[in-house]
């Protein structure tokens, strides 16, 4: 297709290919300048690296040196940025004829239809917008949705934690009490055979009380000393054996 009707037919969608590529190229200068210029500043930093940071305007020996460096980069930067621009060139004209070539027989839509094309797409835009807007919404509930169940998970866990420690404490409250009991018995036991010793005690002390008065008494004498066995005794009485079986009946 001729250059005009390229033009026309660019213009109606509102493009501008030869802008784009000079754009791209003045982009592509820029850089490379840039880079040449930060060589230069990092050769003198490490050729000269003491001079050039107390005085950036080197003098004498090492200002003909920093010439001559200069002056080989600037050789350097010409060289590459003519091979470059022959390769952007080439690259330039590939883009024109290929990329931005409008086929034979490309007819531009008519007004109308175009508008129509255009509100149409605009519609299915605006019903894109709302499916999206609903969705979001429908994100946003099952968000909300989720951090009231992840409250309400972390609520029944915590139920679940103090129902643990008072059965816990139940249990071990109960536990307590059966020992306590088990301790009561011991303790009445304790008590049965206190008093039982002391009614015994008082029996034999009733006992040599009776027999004191009759002044009955034998002496044996033994290998290993002398006990005093009496000669007779008393009967116990029928009230005293009674009350030391009752002792042991509640033991």
């Amino acid at each position: 297709m001729e250059g005009s009707e390229s033009e026309a037919v660019f213009d109606a969608y509102s493009l501008n290919p030869q802008r784009f590529l000079n754009e791209v190229l003045n982009a592509v200068d820029d850089m490379v300048d840039g880079a040449f210029d930060f060589c230069l500043q990092f050769c003198l930093l490490v050729r000269f690296p003491f001079a050039y940071q107390q005085a950036p305007q080197i003098t004498g020996l090492g200002a003909d040196r920093s010439e001559e460096l200069a002056r080989g980069v600037s050789s350097l930067h010409h060289l590459t940025q003519a091979v470059l621009d022959k390769r952007m060139s080439m690259w330039e004209k590939y883009c024109l004829r290929h990329c931005f070539s409008i086929p034979d027989g490309f007819v531009l839509p008519k007004t109308k239809e175009y508008s129509i094309s255009v509100l149409q797409e605009a519609l299915s835009d605006q019903e894109l917008d709302s499916q999206l807007d609903s969705l979001r919404k429908k994100l946003a509930a099952a968000g909300k949705d989720s951090r009231v169940l992840h409250r309400e998970i972390n609520l029944l866990e915590m139920q679940s934690t103090v129902d643990n420690k008072y059965n816990a404490s139940v249990a071990e409250v109960q536990q307590l009490f059966e020992e306590h009991s088990v301790h009561l018995m011991f303790r009445e036991l304790a008590e049965s055979a206190s008093k039982l010793h002391q009614k015994v005690a008082e029996l034999k002390n009733k006992r040599l009380g009776d027999m004191k008065p009759d002044g009955v008494w034998k002496k044996h004498c033994l290998s290993s000393g002398k006990q005093m066995v009496p000669d007779k005794g008393v009967s116990t009485s029928l009230e005293d054996i009674q009350e030391i079986v009752s002792i042991l009946k509640n033991t």
